[in-house]
């Protein structure tokens, strides 16, 4: 396995160069969502607004729109399935913290807390039709197919993961099955239109769908890490909201795989709920990092990052590429 990633400079990696690659289509983009979350029914465009003004940093739209500049692409028809990419990102977000019960996102309330569980489900149906809206707008049966398929994986993935919540027994390789399709599924089919808006072949196609599935999923082992190293500010949600919540992610998997008896009778209490206070928590923390489990999800994230990396190796040397070998970098960065 590959544990680390070679560099393209000597400094801390960035987004940067990804955000200034595709201001000029983000701008378009941003056209395109401010647009269509309009509705005649004012809590529509009040609540969607409120999450998509919450400061993300746009991830996925960006990956189609640096996907498109790597393969030369010119028209605009990527800027409304771009739209339509974040469309349902957002819909999974508002239904997510349903599921979850959570009340911050990046820091701020949760659209459920401010106007409830109801309006949340609701507004993120809305979103997820606008998307199609806009698929079926763009004319092809393909690009609808690729993003209709990983909507329906992505709710695959969070049934999967629902089912899957306070079970200690929790193999590694279901939650790969889990996060591979509940985060990475979008990233690769962003990554993937691109090539189809551009007329280019299949090989080109699968290699983008390879680079952004492989982001997809060091992007999520990293979210799962700095849950136990983390805080709010960093992470964009509570530090320990995984582990309230009794999520089996990959640094507890490893911890009570690790651990002595005593060591898995306080995860087994744990997960299912009856130990998940502030100190519970720090208890956890503690148990992960001197399991070595935090270090070696973050190894798995790199070895995944170079798999993105590498994905992308045949396309012609360019800022796009540049940019989208550094977002790699910068996916797995956020941790140190």
């Amino acid at each position: 396995m590959s544990a680390t990633i070679h560099r393209l400079t000597s400094r801390e990696p960035s987004l940067e160069p990804m955000i200034s690659l595709v201001t000029p289509g983000m701008n378009a983009v941003n056209a395109v969502i401010l647009d269509r979350m309009q509705s005649d029914i004012p809590l529509i465009p009040e609540l969607a607004g409120h999450l998509i003004a919450g400061g993300g940093k746009r991830m996925r739209p960006m990956l189609t729109l640096a996907s498109a500049e790597l393969l030369g692409y010119s028209g605009n028809r990527h800027h409304r399935l771009a739209a339509a990419v974040e469309f349902i990102h957002t819909a999974t977000l508002l239904h997510d913290d349903v599921v979850d019960s959570s009340d911050l996102r990046r820091g701020r309330r949760t659209a459920n807390i401010i106007w409830g569980n109801p309006a949340s489900v609701l507004v993120g149906d809305f979103l997820f039709s606008r998307s199609f809206e806009l698929m079926v707008e763009d004319g092809s049966l393909k690009v609808l197919k690729i993003l209709s398929s990983a909507s329906a994986i992505i709710a695959e993935g969070e049934v999967n993961q629902l089912t899957a919540v306070r079970k200690v027994d929790l193999s590694e390789e279901r939650y790969l099955d889990i996060i591979g399709a509940k985060t990475a599924a979008l990233f690769a089919a962003a990554c993937r239109i691109a090539a189809v808006v551009a007329e280019r072949g299949e090989g080109e196609e699968a290699a983008l769908d390879a680079y952004g599935r492989n982001l997809g999923i060091a992007f999520q082992l990293v979210d799962d890490a700095i849950d136990y190293v983390s805080d709010a500010g960093t992470m964009g949600k509570d530090a320990g909201d995984d582990f309230r919540e009794g999520k089996m992610t990959l640094p507890v998997i490893l911890a009570y795989a690790r651990g002595n008896d005593e060591e898995r009778a306080f995860w087994k209490a744990a997960v299912t709920g009856h130990r998940n206070s502030d100190e519970d928590f720090i208890e956890a923390i503690r148990l992960v990092q001197a399991s070595h489990s935090v270090d070696d999800t973050l190894a798995r994230a790199r070895h995944y990052g170079q798999r993105a990396i590498d994905a992308i190796g045949a396309f012609p040397s360019g800022k796009a590429k540049d940019a989208m070998v550094e977002a790699v970098e910068f996916a797995v960065a956020r941790a140190f």
